[in-house]
Protein backbone atom coordinates (compact mmCIF):
# COMPACT_ATOMS: atom_id res chain seq x y z
CA UNK A 1 0.00 0.00 0.00
CA UNK A 2 2.04 3.07 -1.54
CA UNK A 3 0.11 5.76 0.46
CA UNK A 4 -0.75 5.48 4.64
CA UNK A 5 -4.02 5.50 5.73
CA UNK A 6 -5.56 8.01 7.59
CA UNK A 7 -7.19 7.44 11.15
CA UNK A 8 -10.58 8.51 11.34
CA UNK A 9 -13.55 8.57 14.34
CA UNK A 10 -16.25 6.22 13.89
CA UNK A 11 -19.68 6.36 15.24
CA UNK A 12 -18.91 4.10 18.49
CA UNK A 13 -16.06 6.15 19.24
CA UNK A 14 -13.58 3.50 18.10
CA UNK A 15 -10.89 3.97 15.26
CA UNK A 16 -10.80 2.82 11.91
CA UNK A 17 -8.56 3.51 8.61
CA UNK A 18 -9.46 5.21 5.78
CA UNK A 19 -7.51 4.20 1.97
CA UNK A 20 -8.11 7.12 0.06
CA UNK A 21 -6.10 5.52 -3.15
CA UNK A 22 -9.01 3.16 -3.21
CA UNK A 23 -11.47 5.29 -0.87
CA UNK A 24 -12.25 2.47 1.17
CA UNK A 25 -12.44 2.61 5.14
CA UNK A 26 -11.29 -0.90 7.34
CA UNK A 27 -14.21 -1.03 9.39
CA UNK A 28 -17.65 0.59 8.89
CA UNK A 29 -18.00 4.03 9.96
CA UNK A 30 -20.97 3.08 11.61
CA UNK A 31 -19.03 1.59 14.43
CA UNK A 32 -15.56 -0.52 14.33
CA UNK A 33 -15.91 -2.42 17.38
CA UNK A 34 -19.40 -2.85 16.91
CA UNK A 35 -19.30 -4.14 13.53
CA UNK A 36 -16.46 -6.85 14.24
CA UNK A 37 -18.43 -8.22 17.22
CA UNK A 38 -21.24 -8.00 15.44
CA UNK A 39 -20.01 -10.31 12.93
CA UNK A 40 -16.84 -11.88 13.82
CA UNK A 41 -17.39 -13.08 17.24
CA UNK A 42 -21.15 -12.88 17.50
CA UNK A 43 -21.86 -14.87 14.63
CA UNK A 44 -19.01 -16.27 14.30
CA UNK A 45 -17.19 -17.51 17.08
CA UNK A 46 -19.86 -17.65 19.41
CA UNK A 47 -21.51 -20.57 17.05
CA UNK A 48 -18.25 -22.45 17.54
CA UNK A 49 -18.74 -25.74 20.11
CA UNK A 50 -15.35 -26.58 19.68
CA UNK A 51 -13.14 -26.08 23.25
CA UNK A 52 -9.72 -26.17 20.62
CA UNK A 53 -10.49 -23.56 17.84
CA UNK A 54 -8.62 -23.16 14.58
CA UNK A 55 -9.67 -19.34 13.13
CA UNK A 56 -8.08 -18.03 9.91
CA UNK A 57 -8.63 -14.54 9.11
CA UNK A 58 -8.85 -13.19 5.83
CA UNK A 59 -7.19 -9.71 6.74
CA UNK A 60 -5.50 -9.19 9.60
CA UNK A 61 -5.57 -5.32 9.00
CA UNK A 62 -5.30 -3.26 12.78
CA UNK A 63 -5.42 -6.93 14.74
CA UNK A 64 -9.17 -5.82 15.90
CA UNK A 65 -10.64 -9.71 15.02
CA UNK A 66 -7.80 -11.02 16.86
CA UNK A 67 -7.94 -8.59 19.79
CA UNK A 68 -11.77 -9.46 20.16
CA UNK A 69 -11.27 -13.25 19.78
CA UNK A 70 -8.45 -12.81 22.18
CA UNK A 71 -10.94 -10.94 25.26
CA UNK A 72 -13.48 -13.57 24.68
CA UNK A 73 -11.58 -16.39 25.11
CA UNK A 74 -10.59 -14.88 28.42
CA UNK A 75 -13.65 -15.90 30.19
CA UNK A 76 -14.03 -19.31 28.97
CA UNK A 77 -12.09 -22.88 29.04
CA UNK A 78 -11.64 -22.47 24.83
CA UNK A 79 -7.71 -22.61 23.29
CA UNK A 80 -7.44 -20.75 20.05
CA UNK A 81 -4.90 -21.14 17.68
CA UNK A 82 -5.24 -18.11 15.23
CA UNK A 83 -3.99 -17.45 11.49
CA UNK A 84 -4.07 -14.18 10.09
CA UNK A 85 -3.05 -13.39 6.33
CA UNK A 86 -2.08 -10.00 5.27
CA UNK A 87 -0.85 -8.56 1.86
CA UNK A 88 0.05 -4.84 3.75
CA UNK A 89 1.04 -4.89 7.39
CA UNK A 90 0.58 -1.81 9.05
CA UNK A 91 3.73 0.45 10.26
CA UNK A 92 3.70 0.52 14.03
CA UNK A 93 3.44 3.79 14.17
CA UNK A 94 0.17 3.64 12.90
CA UNK A 95 -0.86 0.59 15.28
CA UNK A 96 0.19 2.56 18.05
CA UNK A 97 -2.19 5.37 17.37
CA UNK A 98 -5.15 2.94 17.32
CA UNK A 99 -7.62 3.29 20.02
CA UNK A 100 -9.03 0.18 20.10
CA UNK A 101 -7.60 -1.46 23.74
CA UNK A 102 -8.20 2.09 25.45
CA UNK A 103 -11.62 0.96 27.00
CA UNK A 104 -10.41 -1.69 29.07
CA UNK A 105 -6.94 -2.83 31.29
CA UNK A 106 -3.37 -2.03 31.10
CA UNK A 107 -2.46 -5.79 30.88
CA UNK A 108 -5.39 -5.68 27.50
CA UNK A 109 -3.41 -2.67 25.90
CA UNK A 110 -0.35 -4.96 26.54
CA UNK A 111 -2.05 -7.91 25.11
CA UNK A 112 -2.86 -5.75 21.96
CA UNK A 113 0.66 -4.78 21.47
CA UNK A 114 2.13 -7.99 21.86
CA UNK A 115 -0.38 -9.05 18.94
CA UNK A 116 1.15 -6.45 16.51
CA UNK A 117 4.92 -7.18 18.04
CA UNK A 118 4.90 -10.72 17.33
CA UNK A 119 7.05 -11.80 14.58
CA UNK A 120 5.62 -12.33 10.88
CA UNK A 121 5.95 -16.15 10.11
CA UNK A 122 6.40 -18.03 13.09
CA UNK A 123 3.84 -19.21 15.60
CA UNK A 124 3.68 -17.27 18.61
CA UNK A 125 2.47 -17.82 22.05
CA UNK A 126 -0.13 -14.68 23.25
CA UNK A 127 -1.94 -16.54 26.31
CA UNK A 128 -1.00 -20.52 26.83
CA UNK A 129 -4.07 -20.77 25.18
CA UNK A 130 -4.28 -18.44 22.15
CA UNK A 131 -1.18 -18.50 19.75
CA UNK A 132 -0.76 -16.51 16.86
CA UNK A 133 0.69 -16.86 13.34
CA UNK A 134 0.71 -13.84 10.92
CA UNK A 135 1.53 -14.71 7.29
CA UNK A 136 2.08 -11.53 4.84
CA UNK A 137 0.73 -13.09 1.25
CA UNK A 138 -1.22 -12.80 -0.97
CA UNK A 139 -4.28 -14.49 -1.01
CA UNK A 140 -4.86 -14.80 -4.50
CA UNK A 141 -1.41 -16.75 -4.85
CA UNK A 142 -1.44 -18.60 -1.68
CA UNK A 143 -1.77 -21.95 -1.25
CA UNK A 144 -4.18 -22.64 1.75
CA UNK A 145 -3.50 -26.12 1.86
CA UNK A 146 -0.05 -25.01 3.16
CA UNK A 147 -1.25 -24.40 6.73
CA UNK A 148 -1.50 -28.18 7.22
CA UNK A 149 -4.50 -28.32 9.65
CA UNK A 150 -8.23 -27.61 8.96
CA UNK A 151 -9.38 -24.82 9.92
CA UNK A 152 -13.13 -24.20 12.30
CA UNK A 153 -13.69 -20.79 12.02
CA UNK A 154 -12.75 -18.30 9.20
CA UNK A 155 -13.26 -14.41 9.31
CA UNK A 156 -13.17 -13.19 5.83
CA UNK A 157 -12.51 -9.58 5.83
CA UNK A 158 -11.08 -8.54 2.95
CA UNK A 159 -11.69 -5.32 1.44
CA UNK A 160 -15.38 -5.06 -0.06
CA UNK A 161 -15.60 -7.09 -4.32
CA UNK A 162 -16.13 -3.27 -5.69
CA UNK A 163 -12.37 -2.28 -4.16
CA UNK A 164 -10.40 -5.78 -4.42
CA UNK A 165 -12.52 -8.22 -6.52
CA UNK A 166 -9.87 -10.36 -7.13
CA UNK A 167 -10.17 -11.24 -3.51
CA UNK A 168 -13.81 -13.13 -3.80
CA UNK A 169 -13.13 -15.33 -6.21
CA UNK A 170 -15.15 -19.16 -6.93
CA UNK A 171 -11.03 -20.48 -6.81
CA UNK A 172 -10.70 -18.95 -3.25
CA UNK A 173 -14.00 -20.04 -1.71
CA UNK A 174 -13.16 -23.17 -3.22
CA UNK A 175 -9.75 -22.82 -1.39
CA UNK A 176 -11.58 -22.36 1.41
CA UNK A 177 -13.96 -24.53 1.45
CA UNK A 178 -11.40 -27.42 1.33
CA UNK A 179 -9.64 -26.51 4.18
CA UNK A 180 -12.86 -26.03 6.88
CA UNK A 181 -13.30 -28.76 9.01
CA UNK A 182 -16.81 -30.66 8.62
CA UNK A 183 -19.15 -27.77 10.79
CA UNK A 184 -16.79 -25.43 10.28
CA UNK A 185 -18.04 -21.72 9.42
CA UNK A 186 -16.86 -18.64 7.31
CA UNK A 187 -18.52 -15.24 8.12
CA UNK A 188 -18.00 -12.07 6.30
CA UNK A 189 -19.61 -8.44 6.81
CA UNK A 190 -20.82 -8.92 2.94
CA UNK A 191 -23.77 -10.09 1.60
CA UNK A 192 -23.62 -9.64 -2.25
CA UNK A 193 -25.73 -12.34 -4.04
CA UNK A 194 -22.82 -13.13 -5.70
CA UNK A 195 -20.61 -13.69 -3.01
CA UNK A 196 -23.77 -16.17 -1.48
CA UNK A 197 -23.54 -17.69 -5.07
CA UNK A 198 -19.85 -18.36 -4.89
CA UNK A 199 -20.25 -20.32 -1.42
CA UNK A 200 -23.11 -22.00 -2.43
CA UNK A 201 -21.16 -23.81 -5.35
CA UNK A 202 -18.55 -24.30 -3.44
CA UNK A 203 -20.13 -26.62 -0.81
CA UNK A 204 -21.25 -24.20 1.75
CA UNK A 205 -24.56 -23.70 3.05
CA UNK A 206 -25.53 -19.99 3.21
CA UNK A 207 -27.59 -17.75 5.71
CA UNK A 208 -28.23 -14.26 5.61
CA UNK A 209 -28.43 -12.79 9.00
CA UNK A 210 -28.93 -9.29 10.06
CA UNK A 211 -25.81 -7.18 9.50
CA UNK A 212 -24.36 -5.04 11.92
CA UNK A 213 -25.70 -0.76 12.51
CA UNK A 214 -25.77 0.85 8.48
CA UNK A 215 -25.70 -2.68 6.36
CA UNK A 216 -28.90 -4.68 6.42
CA UNK A 217 -26.96 -8.26 6.01
CA UNK A 218 -24.26 -10.13 6.59
CA UNK A 219 -23.28 -13.89 5.62
CA UNK A 220 -22.86 -16.76 7.43
CA UNK A 221 -21.92 -20.26 5.32
CA UNK A 222 -21.40 -23.63 7.50
CA UNK A 223 -19.28 -26.97 5.76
Amino acid sequence: MSVKPLIELTADGSHTLFVSGMDEHYHSVNGAIQESTHVFINAGMHCCKKDNIDILEIGFGTGLNAFLTLQEIKSTHKSVRYTGLELYPLPISIIEKLNYADRYPDEDKQLYNKLHQAEWGKEVPILPDFTLTKIECNLTGFDLSSLGHPVDLIYYDAFAPDKQPEMWSQKIFDSLYNITSQGGILVTYCAKGIVRRMMQQSGYRVERLPGPPGKREMLRATK
